[in-house]
């Protein structure tokens, strides 16, 4: 479900940038670091947004690359646990102890 709604909230942001984008084609000059030229708006409004939405994909990987790593080294250390010898693991022991009667507070009387 929550991808369904991932998507439409995509799909709604990809209508508002069009949307947005048709309305702005007039050329501007765009300044780079060796040169200048001029551009449509609406290819620079796309252009970023594409740009934009490669940066966020990319970085998505790659958390999940990461993730996938941290899950298989966890699900390694648990077979290794599992495998373990019983007799290397301690077992504890509850037994019911009587719990101390709490002291009364002292207090001091007043000297005479």
């Amino acid at each position: 479900m929550k991808a369904q709604w991932t998507f439409i909230l995509i799909l709604v942001f990809a209508l508002i940038t069009a949307i947005f984008a048709v309305f702005n084609v007039a050329p501007v000059k765009v300044h780079l670091i060796f040169t200048e030229t001029e551009l449509p708006l609406i290819l620079i409004i796309l252009g970023s947004t594409l740009l934009g939405g490669l940066i966020v994909g990319l970085s998505g990987v790659t958390r999940q690359f990461k993730l996938k790593k941290t899950i298989k080294q966890l699900e390694k250390q648990l077979a290794e646990l599992q495998q373990a010898p019983a007799a290397t693991v301690t077992p504890v022991i509850l037994t019911e102890q009587p719990v101390p009667a709490r002291a009364e507070p002292e207090t001091k009387q007043p000297l005479d």
